[in-house]
């Protein structure tokens, strides 16, 4: 159904004897359609367009006065708006075969043509009832283009919003190159492996290469593979049919289904079992999926970014992981930098994360010590920007206006560590008496970092330990060496 808002026109013509032609033809319509300005050349037209005058609808006669006419004039209006729409009017008498001549027209910008004098008509442009029904389909036309635009700047703006808020921080070398790196891998479809230490910013890498490509208005999914318990990782990634097993009560869609048309990152990829691998490498191979309890294949496109902070080449050495799988990953590897390889970004990033999290909790920021921030320079940092983020979290959570280095020290719980020149003594200190919660803290990050240097994969980490792998992960990442 159409609207009934008023159609303001443009109209270039250079006779007076047309332009009340073309006024006569719309006079019924006076209520909805309203002829705003008329001009007789194209530079005109253009000056009023480039004022942002305000037209739904050009009206152009094909051959007017002046050099500025034809196909030219209707490319620069569109360089102008490319939502208005352009109906062309023609003295020149075409038949039913002149396509050459409309396909020009079409190519240029324009969306309806019509003659102005194959017949006894004087008062009234030739094709009336033609010629209204074009303007209305002109408006409706650009009305949704119009919305279409709108609706791809508001994702575009979601998009640098995600970007904005997501951003990798610093000023090193490293990072500078990494930035380069992912701007020039992002607009292609390769698939990329991204290896760096645990608490380096692999999502956040996977996630820029995600938001800068041209997949970045579809889904970007982003799964831990050491999460998932092995029997289960086959149907959370290809997903199964209903009745497929015992317990299948409905169809489930895989992430790889979700993810069509987008991009996944397999976090920990060297975590998936051998039998999956195989299944992976099918749907980098083919585009497509083997469901569970489904007979056909499913077609995908996905672009797949993987990470490990294993040396899968290692992994590949010692037949816990496909060497075909490996090279169809690490098309393109990126590299992320330790934080110990960037102290350079340090101070940056303490600056970062103490606005961000200060701004989350209504606090003022404490103000670093020089000391303090000399230290945390030098430390290693063996959990990466992950344990510093930890770490001025708890710098806010001691709610002190400013921070020294022993408060520093006591944020990173390593008083009992070679650093800070202390033994297994400085721990039943009669004048350093800790709370339980610390110790407990402090123990449990230096136990799961030794099982974790000991063992050959996350998942064996988490067996010995006796945890669900879940809850490994989740126990990682609140002490920073995840």
């Amino acid at each position: 159904m159409l609207s009934k808002d008023r159609i303001n026109i443009l109209l270039i013509e250079d006779e007076e004897y047309d332009v009340r032609r073309i006024r006569n033809t719309i006079e019924p319509f006076r209520n909805r359609i309203h002829i705003e300005d008329v001009v007789s050349d194209g530079r005109a037209a253009l000056d009023l367009l480039e004022k942002r005058r305000h037209y739904d609808v050009v009206i152009m006669d094909f051959q007017i006065y002046g050099g500025l006419k034809g196909e030219t004039l209707i490319r620069k209006i569109k360089e102008c708006d490319e939502t208005i729409q352009i109906i062309v009017v023609t003295k020149m008498t075409m038949n039913a075969t002149d396509f050459e001549f409309a396909n020009k027209l079409l190519e240029a910008g324009a969306m309806w043509y019509c003659t102005k004098y194959p017949g006894d008509i004087e008062e009234y442009i030739y094709q009336p009832t033609d010629f209204i029904l074009s303007i209305f389909n002109a408006y409706e036309k650009k009305k949704l283009q119009t919305e279409r635009l709108n609706a791809d700047r508001r994702l575009n703006k979601n998009v640098h919003d995600i970007l904005q808020k997501k951003q990798i921080i610093g000023e090193s070398k490293a990072i500078a190159e990494l930035r380069e790196q992912i701007d020039k891998i992002a607009p292609t479809h390769a698939n990329v492996l991204i290896l760096g230490s645990s608490g380096t910013g692999k999502e956040l890498v996977a996630t820029h290469v995600h938001y800068k490509s041209d997949r970045c208005l579809e889904n970007f999914i982003a799964i831990n593979c050491g999460s998932l318990p092995s029997h289960l990782i086959e149907s959370e990634l290809f997903g199964f049919e209903r009745g497929a097993f015992t317990g299948a009560d409905s169809q489930k869609k895989g992430l790889f289904e979700m993810a069509d048309k987008g991009t996944i990152f397999l976090d920990e990829v060297s975590e998936i079992p051998l039998s999956a691998q195989a299944k992976l490498l099918r749907v980098i191979q083919e585009g497509e999926i083997d469901k569970i309890g489904r007979t056909e294949s499913v077609k995908v496109d996905v672009r797949l970014i993987a990470a490990s902070n294993r040396d899968l080449y290692r992994e590949v050495e010692q037949e816990r992981f496909r060497e075909d799988l490996y090279y169809r990953l690490n098309v393109v590897s990126l590299r992320v930098p330790p934080l110990s390889e960037r102290r350079k970004d340090i101070p940056i990033l303490i600056a970062h994360f103490l606005h961000h999290y200060s701004a989350d909790m209504n606090q003022k920021p404490p103000r670093l010590e020089d000391d303090a921030i000399k230290f945390l320079v030098n430390f290693d940092w063996p959990g990466n920007v992950r344990q510093l983020q930890n770490v001025v979290q708890r710098f806010l959570l001691l709610r002190e206006d400013r921070i020294d280095v022993n408060a520093a020290r006591m944020a990173l719980g390593i008083s009992g560590e070679a650093t800070s020149g202390e033994g297994l003594a400085s721990f039943f200190s009669k004048e350093k008496i800790r709370s339980w919660r610390e110790m407990e803290e402090i123990f449990q990050k230096k136990y799961f970092r030794f099982v974790r240097d000991n063992t050959s994969s996350d998942a064996e980490a988490a067996r010995l330990l006796g945890l669900a792998p879940p809850n490994y992960h989740r126990m990682c990442k609140r002490l920073g060496i995840k």
